[in-house]
This record gives structure tokens, sequence and C-alpha cells, in this order.
């Protein structure tokens, strides 16, 4: 049992059992994390309507851009949490923890006053349609308000994921998951709360989770020492979660800008479109959880044997953790051409959403396919240490990518009919840049440039003991 609910060392063991072992309460977990907004939109679309579910939508690409922030803290202290995990150095692993509390901390308050600020320009500039403005303004704020809570829950859970347990914040996670659920029907059934309800009990159920989660690193003395020594931010530590992370908090963030021009597009098809885009997302959202998590497992499993100087370990783990995903991908993706319309039936019963969410989920199903190959190798090099590459990829793909080609094949589909052009444009576009970003990965993955990328491995050369000493 304390193997089971303790730190995994992956260094040891068949790869492949490691990341079963790891994957399956991480892909629970990352399920249950997905529930909190799955609830919401199932709550709104049943209870309140349509064009609350599009209000809830429309929000949510400028809750994201806000919320990268602390994205890149929560990479950056992933990697060096397993790196250092795996060469076990419990010193450097605590200070690298403490730092990245206090980062978190001061990031997130900075990123919630930010987000109130710019709530309603924002909306404003992107045109949102007037029947849902208030109500997507309104959703807004409230998650900016609990946006600390929020941000340790993550952090500390990304931690965690680092010394390889997955499971308490799996058992965390179900719990506040049935609590949201409770607090969704009250607030919105009982109280009249409408979208607000929503929105202040996913905040409630997010500091609950980040409470558990504090607690949970408190008392794993045995692997990390958390005090107040350890909270001081230090150059070192600081730069490097700084030198891991930012690449990928920009290009969370780059995605995020696009999601929001994209938004813009989305926007101009009306009501209907923006609802029926929300209920295709949730759907994603879930559909994409198997290739997040064999992503997730990979940077850990990768982390862990650089820090232990285990290359042809990081290789055999590569193997199977690809055939793994790729065979998860394709199950969903018939999964997802079979039964999609009855997933979708949960959020609404307007027919006309229904039958255009399936049309564009059949757009997208085979890409899920590609995303495995691209989360699973973008996964290892951000465990070696390489953040570098996968933000220039996710570039290319999202911005220079997906975001003309999705206006231009609008451009080219206008019609008396539909003067904005076909909605179908949001999702072959998506399509595109999954096929394009996988091809991209496997090609950089094969010149291996991330196989020098490790932390450990510099810091025995330079060494941070002159810049810090314990």
């Amino acid at each position: 049992m304390a193997r089971f609910f303790g730190a995994q060392d992956m260094t040891q063991g068949s790869p492949w059992v490691n990341l079963a072992q790891f994957s399956v309460p991480l892909l629970l977990g990352n399920i249950a994390q997905q529930l909190y907004n799955t609830v919401d939109s199932i709550v709104v679309g049943r209870y309140i309507g349509d064009n609350a579910l599009a209000a809830v939508g429309a929000s949510m690409p400028v809750i994201n851009l806000l919320l990268v922030l602390f994205m890149g803290i929560s990479t950056g202290a992933g990697i060096m949490v397993s790196q250092y995990f795996g060469a076990k150095e419990k010193d450097h692993l605590s200070k690298t923890i403490g730092n990245c509390l206090t980062l978190t901390l001061l990031s997130s308050l900075l990123a919630s006053v930010l987000g109130i600020w710019v709530t309603h320009p924002i909306m404003t500039a992107l045109d949102t349609p007037a029947a849902i403005y208030d109500m997507a303004c309104t959703y807004m704020i409230i998650i900016f308000i609990g946006l600390v809570t929020t941000a340790f829950y993550n952090i500390i859970s990304g931690i965690l994921r680092g010394l390889g347990d997955s499971v308490t914040p799996l058992l965390f996670l179900l719990v506040t998951c049935g609590l949201n659920i409770v607090l969704d029907i009250l607030f919105v059934t009982a109280f009249q709360m409408g979208v607000a309800g929503v929105a202040w009990a996913t905040v409630i159920s997010q500091a609950v989770s980040a409470v558990l989660c504090i607690i949970r690193l408190l008392r794993m003395k045995d692997v990390v020492r958390v005090h107040w020594d350890n909270l001081k931010l230090r150059k070192f530590y600081s730069l490097q979660v700084a030198r891991l992370g930012l690449p990928s908090g920009i290009t969370q963030a780059i995605f995020s800008m696009a999601m929001i021009v994209v938004q813009a597009l989305t926007n101009s098809f009306g009501e209907m479109i923006i609802a029926t885009n929300v209920v295709v997302m949730r759907v994603d959202g879930f559909a994409m959880m198997p290739n997040f998590t064999f992503g997730m497992a990979m940077t850990t499993f990768a982390g862990q044997n650089i820090g232990a100087g285990q290359l042809d370990r990081v290789r055999k783990g590569t193997r199977d953790g690809m055939k793994m995903a790729v065979a998860v991908a394709v199950l969903l993706t018939v999964c997802i051409l079979l039964f999609g319309r009855y997933l979708m039936a949960l959020f609404t019963d307007t027919a006309a959403v229904i039958a255009q969410g399936q049309h564009q989920m059949n757009i997208i199903a085979v890409g899920y396919i590609a995303m495995a190959v691209t989360q699973v190798l973008s996964g290892v090099m951000r465990g070696a240490g390489d953040t570098m590459t996968p933000m220039w990829i996710s570039l290319i793909t999202t911005v220079i990518i997906r975001v003309p080609v999705a206006y231009f094949i609008a451009y080219l589909t206008r019609s008396p009919e539909m003067p904005n052009g076909s909605a179908d444009c949001l999702y072959y576009s998506l399509l595109f840049s999954w096929v394009l970003g996988a091809v991209l990965t496997g090609i950089f993955f094969k010149v291996g440039k991330w196989r020098t990328k490790g932390l450990v491995g510099k810091r025995t050369v330079d060494g941070p003991a002159a810049e810090e000493t314990p």
C-alpha cells in the first residue's frame, strides 16, 4: 500500500509496467479534472440553456490564456522534480519544490488581478454576441477570483507526479469532483444562481483539492522537506524553472491566443455554432485525455531515468509508451465515430447542435492517433529538459498553420447561405495541424538533440554549489 500511494521510482523494473502503473490513476485523475468543466457544461446546457452553454465556452480561451503564468511553473517543476528524484538528490529536490510554491503564489495573484481587469475589454474586442456577453463575463471573473487555489492544485499535483505519485491526486480529485457536481446542481437548481453558480462550484471544489494536495506534500517527509527556508526564492532554482517552464508557458500562451483568434471566427457563425463548439470541445477533452496522460507519464519516466543516467531505458520506455498510446487512440477514434452523438446528447436536447457536433467530431476523429504520437515524443523531450523543440512545433502548427488555414477555408466556402463561410473550417484546420505536428515531432525526436539536455548531467559539471549553498 505504501508503494502504491507513495512516490514511484521509475528507474527500476519493466518500463511498460512502470508506465501502466503510473498512467492508469493519472488517466482517471485527468478524466476527473475534465469532469469539472464537463459537469458545468451539462448543468448549464440542461438547466439554463444553450446560450448559457455558449457563454461558458466563449470565456474559456481567455481564461486559458491567463493560466499560462503558472502552467510554465508546473512544467518546469515537474521536470526538475523528476530528474532530482531520479538522481536521489533530496536537498535540491526540496529547494526546487519550495521555490515553485512561492512562484506559484506570486504568479497566480498576478494572473487573478490581470484576468479580472481585462475581462470586459477582451470580450468586447472579440465581438461576443450580446445574448451571451454578460454571462460570459460573470463566469470569467468568478473563475479568476479563485485562480490562486486552482494554480496550487495544478502545481502541487504536477510535483506529486514528478515524484511518481499519481494516485493521491486522483483520490483528491474524485472527492472534490463529487463535491463539484453536488454544488453545481445545488447552486443552479435550488439557489437559481445561473452561470455564476457553476463558476463558484468550480472554485470551491478546486480550493478543497488544493488544500488536500498541500497536506499530502507536507506529509511526504521521507522524500522532500518543505519548510520556510526552502520557500525562499533562490536564483539557481528559479532560473531553472523559468528555463524549463517558460517554453511550455509560451506554447500554452500561443495556443490560447490562437484559440482566441479562432473564437472570434467561431463567434461569427452565431450562437448555435458556438454552443456546438462547446459540446465538441468537451467531448474532445475526454478523447484527448489518454494522449495527455501518456505524454505526462513519459515526461516523468524520461525525467527520472535521465536523472539516473539510463538513456537506454528511456528508449525502451518510449517504444512501450508509443505502442500503448496509439492502441488507445485507435480504440477511442472508433468509439467517437460510433457513439459520439450519444455523448453530445448529455449536454443538450437540441437536435441541430447534436447533429452538427457529430459531423464535426467525424472530421477530427482520426487526428487523435496523430496526437498520440506527438504527446509521447514531446513528453520524452520535455522530461529530458528539451522544452524548446515542442514549443517551436506548437508555434508552427497552431499559429502559422491552423489559424490561417481556418480563415482561408472560411473564405473559400462563403456563399449566400453561409456569408461567413462553413463552420467546418474550424475542424479541418485543426485536423491538419495535428497531423503536421506529429510529423514534425517525429523528425525532431529522431534528430535527437533532446538527449543532451539533462539538467542533472549539466549540474554535475557546472554545479549550483558556487551559486547556492544548502
